[in-house]
């Protein structure tokens, strides 16, 4: 899917507030440890519904091969987020920000004060994510995901096969 319409429908969905039902979330409790549930858990509504998809996709799609760290890479990768505390519209503004300023640019940012600051934590939250689940003893894969899901794929270190189905679900 093109980049614009990912986001578009990212943006759509995140209108809708809440988070996703509760046979999602009991299913959830029991894939992560506890120190990982307690994080997915501050997750902003929307987050924890499209994680939870990502991670239900994840799971039809590899099997069996579906670990529990793989669930947790689906279910955390955009875990550094909750530090920047934005909304839909500061998610907006941010990504423009970005898009304008440069993503180098966000880490000035996060040197800065207020709404400033959060758009530079927000535009970080691979690295800032990794970092969370470094402190959550999360899986070496788990943390892997979470830092380098926007990058480019031949700068994966996780098995290909595994990163292309995440790349893919969290894309679609």
């Amino acid at each position: 899917m093109s980049g614009a319409l990912h986001l578009t429908r990212r943006f759509v969905g995140a209108l809708r507030p809440g988070g996703p039902p509760e046979s999602d979330r009991a299913w959830i409790e029991s894939v992560l440890s506890e120190a990982e549930y307690a994080l997915w858990r501050r997750q902003y509504g929307p987050d924890r519904r499209h994680t939870a998809a990502v991670a239900r996709e994840v799971e039809r799609r590899l099997g069996g091969e579906a670990t529990p760290p793989i669930l947790a890479a689906a279910l955390l990768h955009d875990i550094g987020k909750i530090d920047a505390d934005l909304g839909t519209w500061g998610r907006v503004v941010a990504t423009l920000s970005a898009k304008v300023a440069g993503i180098d640019t966000a880490r000035l940012w996060t040197k800065s004060t207020g709404f400033t600051r959060r758009v530079g934590l927000y535009l970080r939250h691979p690295e800032i994510g990794a970092d969370m689940l470094e402190m959550a003893e999360s899986d070496p894969l788990t943390i892997a995901w979470a830092a380098e899901h926007h990058l480019p794929a031949e700068e994966w270190t996780i098995d290909p096969a595994i990163a292309m189905v995440l790349h893919e679900v969290d894309d679609d």
